[in-house]
């Protein structure tokens, strides 16, 4: 198997409600369902921030603008269509006063159109049992690490 770090930025999206947003991906090498906060990696040339700003916007249709220069580095190690990525990613916050900002995913590739399931909107206290695996594992607390540094800045 082959292992990669590429850099790579997510947002977490909270709506008016404190919801957290999350993508909801099937990796048919793994053969699992799983549910993510957008984000990609970051192409040759990109800051974290920017590649967070493009990869929102593409995967879902809202505004990358919205996405704050607020992060925490989250360690991963995950594997998707075969590939092992060991790393740590940014992880930064967007916050919209909607209580459910419309998601329309206009811009995704050929490959992101035929894994990508749906995706919905999560209140924290629901990753503690969700309906399928969440990646980071740890994705509640991120939550809280996240919007506890926005509060600082």
């Amino acid at each position: 198997m082959q292992i990669s770090d590429r850099p790579a930025a997510r947002v977490l999206c909270l709506d008016g409600s404190g919801r957290v947003l999350l993508l909801r991906w099937r990796d048919p090498v793994a053969g699992v369902v799983f549910w993510e906060p957008p984000g990609g990696g970051i192409d040759p040339g990109e800051t974290p921030l920017e590649a967070a700003r493009r990869e929102l916007t593409e995967e879902t249709g809202l505004p990358g603008d919205a996405v704050a220069d607020t992060w925490v580095p989250v360690e991963r190690d995950y594997h998707w269509l075969g590939v092992r990525y060991v790393k740590v990613e940014r992880f930064y916050l967007a916050r919209f006063a909607a209580t459910t900002p419309e998601v329309v995913p206009a811009m995704l590739t050929g490959e992101e159109r035929d894994l990508l399931l749906g995706h919905a909107w999560f209140a924290p206290a629901d990753l503690a049992a969700p309906p399928d695996l969440v990646e980071p594992p740890s994705l509640a607390e991120v939550i809280t690490l996240l919007t506890g540094a926005a509060g600082r800045k």
